[in-house]
């Protein structure tokens, strides 16, 4: 399940490219099949084994097109263990709202990210996480939860702040909403309850099966309920030296 829209990223074969708090990995993976170069770095150490597990594992079957490679490191998005000007593109997937010094956080990827090279940040929208916050405290308030919610005009000047060019957004997974807001209904660890499994049982049937009539449905939501906005933007290429003026002849 992909948040990110690639051909909007504009990853290329070849290119470097960071996955910022990679969790299980599912936009490295893909990015892998894309014959990228890729990065996956996270905090959880048990993530991250799980996710180069898999990437040895698709390495291994011929999963990852040439001249793709993958690796997986731990880190701290606001002191990020790689040189200025590292990487080609640039993924922070669901790890902003979790940061208290989100530019900071911003800042540091920006560093990261060559000139010209692009960054694609996802957050939860405003709408649906407005909702989870009212249905429980819960949802928010336990340690390593959701500590601000993005409107879109807070994410964008959050990231022109840095030096980005905001380029374009959208909004993705309106079915996963509603699965939310039960979930905080009934209790955010209660996976027993009936109207919570159902419908965990039909998003797990979605993303194995998918269907052109759920796909359907669920871009026309997406506008008006989808969980997620997605930002994308672009590091200004490092501007041209100005020549330098001819010396004048002495008098």
């Amino acid at each position: 399940m992909l948040t990110v829209d690639y051909d909007r990223l504009g990853l290329g074969a070849g290119d470097r490219l960071l996955d910022l708090g990679c969790g299980g990995g599912r936009h490295a993976f893909e990015a892998l099949r894309r014959g990228a170069r890729v990065v996956a770095l996270d905090r959880d150490q048990d993530e991250l084994f799980d996710a180069l597990t898999i990437i040895a594992a698709m390495d291994e079957t011929g999963e990852t097109a040439p001249p793709g490679a993958g690796a997986a490191t731990r880190g701290d998005a606001l002191a990020l263990p790689f040189p200025d000007a590292t990487f080609d593109r640039v993924i922070a997937a669901e790890v902003l709202e979790h940061i208290p010094a989100d530019t900071a956080a911003l800042a540091e990827l920006v560093r990261v990210l060559r000139p010209g090279g692009t960054i694609a940040v996802t957050v939860p929208r405003w709408l649906p996480e407005r909702i989870c916050w009212a249905l429980s405290d819960e949802y928010h308030g336990k340690p390593g939860g959701h500590i601000r919610i993005y409107k879109a005009g807070l994410l964008d000047a959050r990231m022109s702040a840095v030096g980005l060019d905001v380029t374009g957004s959208h909004h993705a997974h309106a079915l996963h909403s509603p699965y939310w807001w039960i979930k905080c209904a009934v209790g955010v660890d209660n996976d027993r309850h009936v109207l919570a499994r159902l419908y965990h049982r039909f998003l797990a049937w979605e993303i194995t099966n998918p269907t052109r009539a759920v796909r359907v449905v669920e871009h026309a939501l997406d506008p008006l309920i989808g969980k997620s906005l997605v930002m994308y933007a672009t590091k200004p290429a490092a501007a041209p030296a100005r020549p330098k003026e001819p010396a004048r002849a002495a008098a």
